[in-house]
């Protein structure tokens, strides 16, 4: 990622939904050395912060519905959260939670794109987003796993005015060429029950050795260390929850 703070329209934050907060602090503790904290306030609801440090990196919280699956968002950073709903709307796309504000923090709201991949939008007030990206425990990469290619390339420069760096194989998302992420066509090794996501790679120092200590954590390696051909050394991990999130060798990213 070649931004190291949130600007308009780049991922700014990334959260878990998970029904064990106190297994996910372990595992991602050991994984990242995060430090987490819950918010004690009961309107709350059981909001964890992930700190490395004193900075903020991520965040954990429970599930809210019955039957919701686990799993990590990103969101974006907007100036507007509400114009950007409606610009996700009439572009094709689903507006599902919100939006609402949080405290003085920020106002937010969960959408999907035209092609049902779920993603947040955040209007930070007194929380801008995470206090560090791109470094070794913190969100560095945003990846679209996406069947339908054109509809996903027509729809995100439309809503955040996103640059793309053009390639059959695997175009990138950028903020004025700054590029944060990219898109993954979905083919026939994915299967057919695998929904369209917003994957998120947090940056590692040793892919190998955060992938061991994954597996010894409880979690499985969905693709294993792999050197990407003219790209950086990358592994896919899904959490003991089922959560399912990337690593990647800090500094080979885009």
């Amino acid at each position: 990622m070649k931004l190291t703070e949130p600007v308009s329209g780049g991922p700014c934050w990334v959260e878990l939904s998970t029904p064990d907060i106190a297994a996910a602090k372990a595992f991602y503790g050991a994984l990242f050395s995060w430090r987490s904290e819950t918010d004690p306030r009961e309107e709350a609801g059981g909001y964890t912060l992930a700190h490395l440090g004193d900075e903020r990196v991520a965040a954990l919280s429970p599930v809210y519905q019955p039957g919701q699956p686990p799993a990590w968002t990103v969101s974006f950073a907007t100036e507007d959260t509400d114009a950007t709903v409606d610009k996700v709307t009439a572009t094709g796309g689903s507006q599902l939670v919100g939006p609402m504000d949080v405290f003085d923090q920020g106002r937010f709201a969960v959408v999907a794109d035209p092609t049902g991949a779920v993603f947040s939008l955040w209007q930070g007030r007194a929380f801008a987003g995470a206090d560090l990206l791109n470094e070794p425990g913190a969100l560095g990469w945003v990846e679209l796993v996406t069947r339908e290619a054109d509809t996903a390339l027509s729809f995100y420069p439309t809503v955040f005015g996103w640059t793309v760096t053009a390639s059959e194989a695997y175009p990138q998302w950028g903020v004025d060429g700054a590029d944060f992420g990219g898109m993954l066509v979905m083919d026939d090794k994915f299967p057919p029950e695998a929904p369209p996501n917003w994957l998120p790679y947090f940056a590692v120092t040793d892919v190998d050795a955060t992938a061991a200590t994954a597996q010894g954590a409880g979690g499985e390696l969905m693709m294993p260390p792999t050197s990407v051909p003219g790209g950086p050394r990358i592994a896919v991990v899904r959490d003991p929850q089922g959560a399912v999130f990337g690593i990647y060798r800090a500094g080979e990213e885009g």
